[in-house]
């Protein structure tokens, strides 16, 4: 793995949460290929544990020795590292450079204002259509085609939202509030001839958010974590696989940079979106270079700081970025590294947390992907 002055870039094509579900299909076969080399099976349950890091599971097996004890390896999650990407990585099966979802707050091209891909949000009362902001197809409608039937696991809340929407396609809701519902749901989906289940559990980030990874609090979540993974396993039907993944890992910040405090960050600055650790730098006309120089200078040794063009040419997003989506990317990228985290003041919900994702380090980058089979 690499140290964390240098960006580990996602392994697109090879070993990244984007090749996972066209290898999950594949071993249901439904066809395509299989990058990943899973067996076959006739039902699938992928539990997507938002949060997870393979090294932050490493640093903690003992409060989890069911998946500590597992079969597997690890994944990148592609960039950002963070939910609305990875998810929807996992739910199409291409790149973030390919599906468009490239960051959690992104600029709207020609509007002037930003867009949450994460909570669905615009200002006032504006609206974002899913199939215009995210219109490839998804894994869920590839498997219906094939006659596969797929099951989302997941709060009730998510239920037609516009994230569900973008990302889930295709797949039959059930509502699951806690874990006893999950495991409840997932084993009656599994029940079907063939079934391709996902469940999530989001508990884990939201406590690390707050409470920071390696806390008490995380610790107990993990521990949640790993029993419902064991049960899961324990309700699969002869001629299954369950796989354990996750959308990121997370660092506990040591240092918060108030963006809107330091001049530098702010001059020639239009928007500032993405989040904390991949910070999206949309520029007022003709200031993109002098907002880069800014931007370079201020962070050196604490961030990777490029244009888009050089994101995009160093890979990224993905082998490719569509030509549509290359005005959602900031004029400049700028992605902390060690304990930084970019905040804003003023969003004193996400100023307020101690851990973070979003960039290309170890921690937040490898996630694992862990298996149990019954076939």
């Amino acid at each position: 793995m690499a140290l964390d002055d240098q960006p580990v870039v996602p392994g697109y094509l090879g070993s990244s949460l984007a090749e996972l579900p066209g290898s999950l299909l594949a071993a249901l076969g439904v066809g395509g290929a299989n990058p990943l080399g899973l067996d076959p099976a006739r039902r699938v349950c992928l539990l997507v544990v938002d949060g997870l890091g393979s090294e932050l599971l490493r640093a903690h097996r003992d409060h989890a020795p069911f998946l500590g004890a597992l079969a597997g390896g690890s994944l990148t999650a592609g960039f950002p590292a963070t939910t609305v990407t990875s998810l929807c990585s996992l739910g199409t099966g291409i790149p973030p450079g390919e599906h468009g979802m490239l960051g959690m707050m992104l600029a709207v091209p020609g509007a002037g204002h930003l867009f949450n891909c994460l909570r669905w949000t615009l200002p006032g009362d504006q609206v974002m259509d899913p199939l215009v902001w995210q219109p490839a197809e998804t894994v869920f409608q590839r498997a219906g085609r094939a006659g596969v039937p797929s099951s989302y696991v997941a709060p009730a809340a998510f239920e037609g939202s516009g994230l569900t929407e973008a990302v889930y396609r295709g797949v039959r809701h059930l509502p699951a509030d806690t874990v006893d519902d999950r495991v409840a749901a997932a084993s009656a989906a599994l029940a079907e001839p063939r079934a391709y289940v996902t469940v999530y559990y989001g508990d884990l980030d939201a406590v690390g958010h707050m409470c920071g990874w390696g806390s008490p609090e995380w610790l107990d979540q993990l521990a949640i974590v790993d029993g419902l993974a064991e049960r899961l396993a324990a309700a699969l039907p002869p001629g299954s696989a369950l796989y354990v993944t996750a959308d990121h890992g997370m660092v506990n910040a040591t240092e918060k940079l108030d963006a809107d405090a330091v001049p530098a960050l702010t001059e020639g600055v239009a928007l500032l979106g993405g989040e904390a650790r991949a910070r999206h730098v949309y520029a007022e006309p003709g200031a993109a270079e002098a907002v880069l120089h800014a931007w370079r200078e201020t962070l050196a040794g604490r961030a990777w700081v490029v244009s888009r063009q050089e994101a995009v040419e160093s890979g990224w997003f993905g082998p490719r970025v569509l030509a549509e989506w290359l005005p959602r990317i900031g004029d400049v990228v700028a992605v902390p590294y060690g304990g930084l985290a970019i905040i804003r003041a003023a969003a004193r919900l996400e100023a307020s947390f101690t851990g973070f994702h979003g960039s290309m380090t170890v921690a937040e980058q490898y996630v694992p992907l862990l298996e149990v089979s019954t076939r």
